[in-house]
């Protein structure tokens, strides 16, 4: 089956140029203004953008929490990701502490093998680093294909691992070619305020945020760069929020340190008002809280520094009636937020028609750059002879809004209601086939494809 787009406008990270991409057996096979060949399907793409297919590599589906689940599934969350322009997704295991690592793989494939529209891969979070861990790392990064491990500095008691034990898994996952993904907050001082305003009675859902302040997000973010500094591992900060946060990697690079920065869609567009919106503010829920209008500026800049290199979503979807556990104690809202289909036209839409970002700068952030931290490139991330062809038609001058009675993910509302958004994904080919088209998805679970990873670089 070979497919011809003909007329686009194709955009990288590096290029803006109008030709015609030739597809044969999921890969692109040329590219080049008029071709003259024969095909089994012609796409015209005139006036229209080709952009590599997305890739959000911070996603929970089907992820148990709190004594509930995310709601969106394997099934559900890829084929949302792919009406949105994601391709691929890469989302996190957790190992529950006193099990293994393997044993968390074998729980997360049972809930994702055979269930994926879009293609996928895995993080590992490693919560209970000892003996029987370390000597799982180098089968994980060179026979599994998973090469990135996430730990976090806060959930204590469930998730949080202490620095002794971060110090060690950073050790074993450098010598075999790894990258460790950091949730960088201060646990144990989150909990203090969390303690401290509920004994007071404030447990509306502004109180999640102010337990959460600034301090918190930029300590331990400092902290996770020292021991990444000391132990020479490559270093990866996701769903990074704020000001005092970025300055610590800003800090980090006048000992030509290299740390590389995740921030997410709605931490560049959403503030912390939000929560003033008595128990409506539960929608936005997530930790990191949603932060200031000084510390969206901050992102931004931070885009265009290359301090920040990708924007993905966190994507943690919970049902309204989800929500309400929590509605007398912030404490038990389940912390998530939906968006794995809405990035790549929110981020057009504020972004490029803003002017605050590039074109190119826009393919980076949300495909190439994570394709290369991450050790899939040039499989993923670009639009080049022998990559995957996972490619993103967009008009760029299309007008609509967006609205859970028009979304594709399972949840029963929006973070972004009625938001008009200019911009539109109209078609998605996902290694070649065309898995999108007039709003409607042509592929089925299944097509979804596990993607085993290289190692990583500590540049890209």
């Amino acid at each position: 089956m070979r497919t011809l787009i003909k007329n686009g406008r194709i955009i990288t990270a590096a290029d803006n140029y109008v030709a015609d991409v030739l597809i044969e057996n999921e890969k692109v096979i040329a590219i080049g203004f008029q071709l003259d060949v024969t095909a089994d399907k012609i796409i015209d793409a005139t006036g229209k953008l080709l952009m590599p297919g997305g890739i959000d590599p911070h996603v929970h589906l089907d992820m148990p929490f709190m004594g509930t689940y995310s709601s969106d599934n394997y099934e559900t969350g890829t084929r949302a990701a792919l009406y949105g322009g994601t391709t691929t997704v890469i989302d996190f295991i957790l190992q529950k502490q006193g099990n293994s690592l393997q044993s968390a793989l074998e729980e997360w494939k049972g809930r994702s093998d055979n269930n994926c529209v879009g293609d996928y891969s895995f993080h590992m979070a490693v919560t209970d680093f000892n003996d029987n861990t370390k000597n799982e790392i180098k089968h994980f990064i060179e026979e599994e294909g998973i090469t990135s491990f996430k730990t976090f500095m806060a959930y204590k008691g469930a998730l949080m691992v202490d620095d002794r034990q971060m110090i060690g898994l950073m050790q074993e996952v450098k010598k075999h070619g790894g990258l460790i993904n950091v949730h960088a907050t201060n646990g144990d001082m989150i909990d203090y305020l969390i303690a401290k305003h509920k004994a007071e009675g404030k447990m509306a859902p502004l109180y999640h945020y102010l337990s959460q302040p600034e301090i918190t997000e930029a300590e331990a973010s400092g902290r996770f760069a020292d021991m990444a500094s000391y132990t020479g591992c490559p270093g990866y900060i996701v769903h990074l929020t704020c000001e005092g946060a970025l300055n610590a990697v800003r800090n980090a690079t006048r000992r030509n340190q290299k740390l590389f920065v995740e921030t997410c869609i709605q931490y560049l567009i959403l503030d912390a008002s939000l929560y003033e919106n008595n128990f409506e503010g539960a929608k936005w829920v997530m930790s990191p809280p949603l932060r200031e209008k000084k510390d969206q500026e901050t992102l931004w800049a931070g885009l265009n520094q290359g301090l920040v290199q990708v924007v993905a979503t966190d994507h943690c979807p919970f049902m309204w009636e989800q929500k309400l556990m929590g509605k007398d104690d912030f404490s038990k809202i389940p912390n998530g937020h939906p968006a794995i289909e809405n990035r790549m036209e929110l981020l057009f839409s504020e972004g490029v028609n803003k002017g605050k970002i590039t074109l190119n700068k826009y393919v980076e952030v949300t495909s190439t750059n994570a394709a290369k931290i991450f050790g899939m490139f040039p499989k993923k991330g670009t639009i080049a002879i022998g990559s995957d062809a996972d490619i993103v038609i967009f008009d760029p001058e299309e007008k609509h809004t967006l609205s859970a009675a028009s979304h594709h993910m399972n949840v029963d509302y929006s973070g972004y209601e009625g938001w008009e958004v200019k911009g539109k994904v109209k078609t998605v080919l996902l290694r070649g086939k065309v898995a999108i088209d007039n709003n409607q998805c042509f592929v089925d679970k299944g097509y979804g494809q596990f993607i085993k990873r290289n190692k990583v670089s500590q540049t890209i």
